[in-house]
């Protein structure tokens, strides 16, 4: 799977996705999100990632769904995994999860609150895992360099960067697409998180907003920008999901979007 892997990520006649739920909620959503996704990205020859995060520590309230425990969600990423013989990538948050999770998957996602976490970013280029560092709502695109650096002094292990919006003002976030560029001059692939930049962020009751009315918008600028993937949560009913259902894709719509997105990276590489 590394080296099949690596070419997919490496690809010129494509863009990849990334897209899944955001957080694994039971046993039975993420196969149905991921089959409807294994169909739609097969028909449309786009490389695909299947994304969860098996644990969410990052939630504005205590009582907020973190998952139905570690080693279930993990279990729940392999079995995809192998079912549909595809790659899986799921969130770390400590030292230690890198080294638990990467017996489960294939990619490493370091949470943007975390890209300057030495430790954490360390531990998980030791595992040899590939590697993605969404960039820090407070952080530029040119000091992601550091947390590539960090990756590279302790292994050869890939490492791709995902732009995520920056933070404007207290409850919204903007997307600066001339990240992409200036980000892919660290000599990463560069992701653009469709989804996660159209949160928004620390509303008083607890549970973030976001604009997926603009999902369209945003993932068009970041093809047409040069970004090498797309990243985008999904989910059949995002009102009722237990994680960020404001700005997440409705399923059925995806086909749709995915469809535009190539015509799009095709006028732009032709």
């Amino acid at each position: 799977m590394d080296q099949k892997l690596k070419e997919l990520l490496h690809l010129n006649n494509s863009f990849f996705l990334i897209a899944g739920p955001c957080v694994i909620e039971d046993t039975e959503m993420p196969d149905i999100i991921a089959k409807e996704l294994v169909g739609i990205t097969q028909k449309l020859e786009i490389p695909f990632i299947f994304k969860a995060s098996y644990r969410k520590a990052n939630r504005s309230r205590i009582d907020s769904f973190t998952g139905i425990g570690d080693t279930e969600g993990l279990e729940i990423l392999k079995e995809i995994r192998n079912r549909y013989n595809i790659p899986v990538i799921t969130d770390v948050h400590t030292p230690e999860e890198a080294v638990q999770a990467a017996g489960y998957v294939d990619i490493l996602q370091i949470p943007a609150f975390l890209c300057r976490q030495t430790d954490l970013l360390v531990a998980a280029a030791r595992t040899g895992k590939i590697i993605n560092i969404k960039k820090g709502q407070f952080v530029s695109p040119q000091a992601m360099s550091h947390a590539v650096k960090k990756v590279r002094s302790v292994s050869d292990a890939e490492v791709l960067l995902t732009e995520r919006g920056t933070l404007f003002g207290y409850q919204d976030l903007i997307v600066d697409m001339r990240s992409i560029p200036w980000m892919k001059a660290h000599d990463t692939p560069v992701i653009i998180d469709v989804t996660h930049s159209l949160q928004q962020p620390n509303q008083s009751n607890g549970v973030a907003g976001g604009l997926p009315e603009l999902i369209q918008t945003i993932a068009s600028a970041g093809i047409a920008a040069g970004a090498d993937g797309i990243f985008i949560e999904t989910h059949p009913d995002p009102l009722n999901a237990k994680s960020d259902g404001a700005n997440m894709l409705q399923l059925d719509k995806m086909e749709a979007l995915l469809k535009r997105l190539k015509n799009i990276y095709s006028a732009i590489n032709s």
